[in-house]
């Protein structure tokens, strides 16, 4: 091993665990051992549900803008905002205008994508 298999961009999302997590929604997955990385992609005002999960989640705007809804709460961001969510606490994500590119961070990884991301490098 070279060590090429630990490095990743932003610019090229061509590896990593593919899904469509609802209309106009769609991730990038990258899986450690004690972290798991997610790119999201939403399109011009599409949102997916509410919802949540017992993983820790951290998220980065890295561009667009939108609304975050958390714990029954509507946030306006913007790139550069970021936001954490403890497990268990309902969120959801409506883009804006230009739609929005998020980095989410979960912690522990989802144990759905442990297996299926060892295959990804």
């Amino acid at each position: 091993m070279d060590g090429k298999e630990n490095f990743f961009s932003i610019r090229d999302l061509e590896r990593g665990i593919t899904r469509e997590l609802a209309a106009g929604l769609s991730a990038r997955i990258f899986v450690g051992e004690r972290v798991m990385l997610s790119v999201v992609t939403i399109e011009s005002h599409a949102h997916g549900n509410v919802h949540n999960h017992s993983e820790e989640q951290w998220g980065y705007l890295l561009e667009g803008s939108g609304i975050r809804i958390q714990d029954g709460v509507a946030h306006q961001v913007i790139a550069g905002d970021f936001w954490r969510t403890r497990g268990g606490i309902s969120h959801g994500f409506i883009a804006g205008d230009s739609g929005a590119k998020i980095l989410d961070i979960f912690s522990p990884p989802k144990e759905e994508y442990r297996k299926e991301g060892q295959g990804y490098q």
